[in-house]
């Protein structure tokens, strides 16, 4: 368990914090500085994958990840596990059939979709994701979810910042492993 910390302390020190980007009030924090040091992102992976193993019952049969930073993460849970990855994209991005929901933005609204063919009824889902801060988006992809009939074990976020309430707007458990 002391690793655990460890390594998350480790993560954490490596999020670069950008204020005022991308727009004047917002302080972004930026997963790709984790990733361009390969310690932390190996240290990223190792409690991902420590998260799933001891704390979700049942398992994860599918590993969903949102467009666009859950799809560095998504595939390294699938891969370790050896279960399907299915992207969720913005609208227009993915061919076939396809099922789609709108959801609110800050300013606006936006689409995501899954191919209406990629998850069975039933099946277990662990949706990954970088980062948790209104829940829209997050919230977007456990509808997509449920809609094709699957059922959302957890939404796994990297980050969530905690005084934003995101997890309020989501209708399905959430951890996220670290919180600013």
């Amino acid at each position: 368990m002391e690793e655990h910390k460890e390594k998350l302390e480790f993560v954490k020190n490596h999020i670069d914090s950008y204020p005022d980007f991308p727009k004047p009030g917002i302080l972004f924090r930026d997963l790709f500085s984790v990733l361009r040091n390969p310690r932390a992102f190996h240290a990223l992976q190792d409690v991902m994958i420590e998260h799933v193993s001891s704390q979700l019952t049942p398992k994860p049969e599918v590993i969903v990840a949102l467009d666009s930073r859950g799809f560095l993460l998504g595939p390294l849970l699938a891969l370790h596990f050896h279960i399907p990855f299915i992207p969720i994209r913005k609208r227009g991005k993915l061919p076939g059939d396809v099922t789609r929901v709108s959801f609110a933005l800050e300013y606006g609204t936006d689409i995501f979709e899954i191919q209406s063919l990629s998850l069975g009824s039933g099946q277990n889902v662990l949706i990954v994701d970088d980062l948790l801060a209104t829940g829209g988006s997050l919230n977007a992809a456990c509808q997509l979810v449920n809609q094709l009939q699957a059922t959302v074990l957890e939404c796994l976020v990297i980050m969530e910042l905690v005084y934003l309430k995101g997890r309020d707007n989501v209708k399905a458990p959430v951890h996220s492993l670290i919180q600013f």
